[in-house]
């Protein structure tokens, strides 16, 4: 199998930056440089700087398509393949294919040629990327057709973004660079507004960006780079589940808003110590807020909050770090020394913290004692001990004689309480052990020796020690229950997030690893099935997050299982007994995850034969009659013109000849009818829009009515704008809805024809003075095989509406009924406004999307 090639992908900001021409640039540079370089596809729109741009490079010929009566042409894959060019270059990558093609979309066929090992340099606008589309529409007025999914562009080697000013591009425009004269003021005034193109510009380059942060992250990921490199803005604001959380997360907004494109993360540590335990509503409420305000809610568990916070930064990349001033009074902090702020500011290194002020500050409660007694506490228990018992003798020593063995006893026991609450067990027992040395030294008679003369010291001395060692072994055993309880209580809040994202419906199996990722510590997350029940089988990814080296379970710090032949692996650190339950709980969604979207698929998969079982069993149903009357008709027509027992006049024999012609006619709309209807429900219709004038559409609807349409009136203005539609099924439509208005149309009241625009939007009205629709019945009227009352058979089998809606909607426009003022029904047809924007009407040998562009 040969190396999968490499693509470059030429992003523009807007159309007619200049694309195509960088394109060809680099093309003619690697040829000089003596790189196979072929054109498999460019579309030049006759510019004459482009068209220069093209010496010297061998262009593969396109491929002639026949479709609906004209021809187009396409890139020719094979051909491409066959001349096997060290690089293609491969115009407009959102192009959709004349339909037949092996491809429905240009960028399916750049990467059957990336497969083959061809390199491809291609081109695309940023209104043409999936994610984006809908804000694109929102901001130029113009629905964007023709898209690719920002995965494939991402996963280009190289993305260069060809840039120019609004200003200097409608220059261009208004010099005639880009399109035909008779089209520039059109442009100038609509999609090439200056707020358009400037607003296009930004969105190129936040996309870029975003794209280059996550090159950026995944090299210093590879090369184990922790300290912060300010990049690019990213702003983390911890939360507690405190009162104060939207305040923080607001301020935190307002922060990462003052640099453009800057990010927002919120970030909970679910912990062991701190004023309260984490209010799940608060929490919930403020994971709302944060994502409304456009940013990302994190959950991470840790038993040193000021750590996980800046582990949690660096890992991110964070410039900025927003914390609440302390709720703690000031005996509180006095009690149990520096707090959170002021630990995280001591080791912040290159991250600026943020002390956000709020009303609760002060108001805190006693923190409680810390649960998890780490080694540097247990040093600091050894050494106060070590210290205590020369202080404490040298004082009870320099005392008068009215202190006996009692009062010392008791003083060391003291001793020994305080160095149990520092440094737990081990240091309180050596001190108990060393006191009860120096007791028996110093304070119990006879003093100076190790000798005990009376059995009541030996007796205090014994208590002391038992004392001691109870006192400590409480103390100590109280720390750990604090510290399973703190870590019970991370697991909880851990398991609630999980359980709220399943009760929200969540289905994004990426994010659920990136939760466990970030949760527990971890460099990667990945989810891996087994590709045959086989064990020497290959493991596959079905999804991933962070940075993942090994591809088999056994290579990985740790995995869960979360099924047969499924398993969650985890590369970072090695698990704890308690975290790998808890990744548990993880893995087990995650695989429900993937089940529910297979049988998902499934379900969609059986959806289209479902509905096709419903539509074979409505026609059983509706179209006997409608299928037998024109074909008894035109059966029993022939059959008298056969007839040598009947000598028919001439008049006779043309009146029997019309009956068949008019019934066989009547049965061939109804097959077609049936076919469209049928492609429609299999969504296999092909659908080719482009703009176009309603007067190309209209005479040709009349002209198919039985009487050519002379009863209809038809005012459509001369200066109603095209619209993006396709020729022929428009046409089924306004030929459906004018017949069924001549059917229900009085005498003497003519269906009229008419059309404005509105807004993107063209209305296209169809006007009858019948007896109308009652409002309740409106949308019944559009199911097929349905007719107003369904007593009548003998006006056809009912396909006419629900065919004329379905076509309608799959041009992107919309079919609705209206009441007639004063009676009668409307049906009004809206379409999408053609505009002159990056599609071009095609002319006959060519097909054309996207404009391709030349610089000045």
């Amino acid at each position: 199998m040969s190396k999968r090639g490499h693509l470059r992908v030429y992003l523009g900001a807007a159309p007619g930056v200049g694309k195509t021409y960088k394109m060809l640039g680099e093309g003619q540079r690697r040829r000089v440089r003596g790189t196979d370089v072929a054109i498999g596809f460019v579309e030049t729109h006759g510019r004459k700087n482009t068209d220069e741009m093209l010496a010297g490079l061998e262009l593969v010929p396109r491929k002639i398509m026949d479709y609906r009566g004209a021809s187009f042409t396409e890139m020719d894959l094979d051909a491409v393949l066959a001349r096997r060019p060290a690089v293609a270059l491969v115009d407009e990558m959102a192009h959709t294919n004349v339909p037949g093609s092996r491809h429905e979309k240009r960028w399916q066929d750049i990467d059957e040629l990336l497969n083959a090992g061809i390199d491809v340099i291609t081109t695309v606008n940023i209104q043409h990327l999936e994610s984006i589309n809908d804000v694109v529409e929102k901001i130029t007025g113009v629905p964007q057709h023709e898209t690719v999914p920002d995965r494939v562009v991402r996963a280009a080697d190289q993305i260069e973004l060809v840039d120019m000013t609004p200003e200097a591009l409608r220059r261009r425009m208004a010099h005639g660079n880009v399109y035909a004269a008779d089209k520039v003021d059109a442009a100038l005034g609509n999609y090439f507004r200056v707020g358009n193109l400037s607003a296009l510009r930004e969105l190129a380059l936040l996309w870029l960006a975003d794209r280059v942060d996550a090159g950026l992250q995944q090299y210093r990921a590879q090369h184990d780079i922790d300290s912060t490199w300010e990049a690019r803005e990213r702003v983390v604001v911890a939360l507690t589940g405190g009162p104060e959380g939207e305040t923080l997360i607001r301020r935190a907004a307002r922060i990462a808003a003052r640099s453009s494109g800057g990010d927002l993360l919120a970030v909970h540590v679910a912990r062991s110590d701190g004023l309260t335990g984490a209010n799940p509503a608060k929490l919930a409420q403020q994971r709302e807020l944060v994502e409304k305000l456009g940013g990302t809610y994190h959950q991470i568990v840790g038993d040193n909050v000021p750590e996980a916070l800046l582990a949690f930064a660096k890992a991110e990349n964070a410039t900025q770090l927003v914390l609440g001033g302390s709720r703690r009074s000031r005996f509180g902090t006095a009690f149990s020394g520096p707090g959170i702020g002021a630990t995280t500011i001591r080791n912040s290194g290159d991250i600026d913290v943020h002390i956000v002020t709020h009303a609760e500050i002060g108001r805190g409660r006693l923190p409680r004692t810390q649960g998890s007694l780490s080694k540097r506490r247990k040093i600091q228990g050894f050494v106060l001990g070590i210290v205590l018992q020369p202080v404490l003798a040298l004082l009870l020593g320099l005392g008068d004689d009215s202190l006996n063995l009692t009062s010392n006893v008791l003083a060391f026991l003291l001793a020994v309480v305080v160095v149990a609450l520092v440094g737990g067990m081990w240091p309180a027992l050596v001190t108990a052990v060393g006191g009860s040395v120096v007791l028996n030294y110093f304070f119990t008679p006879p003093t100076g020796t190790f000798t005990i003369a009376e059995f009541n010291n030996v007796l205090a001395l014994v208590i002391f020690i038992l004392v001691a060692a109870m006192v400590s072994s409480v103390v100590d055993r109280a720390a750990r229950r604090t510290r399973q309880a703190a870590r019970a209580a991370a697991e909880s809040e851990t398991l609630a997030t999980l359980a709220g994202s399943v009760l929200r419906g969540e289905t994004a199996l990426q994010a659920l690893l990136e939760r466990v990722r970030e949760a527990f510590g971890m460099n990667g997350a990945c989810l891996m099935e087994l590709a045959d029940d086989d064990p020497g089988a290959v493991w596959r990814p079905l999804a991933s997050a962070g940075t993942l080296t090994c591809t088999r379970p056994e290579e990985a710090d740790a995995e869960i299982p979360a099924r047969d032949g499924l398993v969650l692996v985890l590369q970072g650190r090695q698990l704890v007994a308690d975290e790998r339950r808890l990744v548990g709980a993880f893995a087990a969604h995650a695989a429900a995850l993937v089940d529910k979207a297979r049988l998902s698929e499934v379900a969609a998969e059986a959806k289209p034969l479902a509905e096709a079982d419903k539509l074979r069993t409505a026609l059983l149903r509706a179209v006997g009659h409608d299928l037998r009357t024109p074909l008894a008709s035109a059966k029993a027509a022939v059959t008298s013109l056969r007839s040598e027992d009947v000598e028919w006049t001439e008049s006779e024999r043309k009146e029997l000849l019309e009956t068949a012609d008019e019934s066989l006619d009547r049965l061939s709309r109804l097959v077609d009818n049936l076919l469209d209807l049928s492609r429609l429900q299999a969504g296999v219709l092909p659908i080719f829009t482009r703009p176009m004038a309603l007067d190309e559409i209209i005479p040709a609807a009349l002209a198919e009515q039985e009487d050519g349409g002379a009863r209809v009136t038809v005012d459509i203005p001369e200066t109603l704008p095209m619209i993006d539609a396709d020729p022929a099924l428009l046409e089924r439509v306004i030929t459906n809805l004018v017949g069924n208005a001549i059917r229900y149309s009085p005498q003497g009241e003519a269906p009229l024809v008419t059309g404005s625009a509105l807004g993107d939007t063209v209305e296209i009205r169809v006007i009858d003075r019948g007896p109308g629709i009652p409002p309740a019945d409106r949308d019944r009227v559009f199911a097929p095989f349905q007719r107003l009352g369904d007593t009548d058979n003998t006006v056809g089998v009912g396909l006419g509406l629900a065919l004329a809606r379905g076509l309608t909607e799959a041009m992107h426009g919309t079919l609705q009924p209206e009441e007639t003022p004063g009676g009668g029904l409307t049906m009004v047809v809206s379409l999408p406004r053609a505009t002159v924007d990056h599609s071009d009407l095609p002319e006959p040998g060519t097909r054309e999307r996207s404009q391709a562009e030349d610089p000045q």
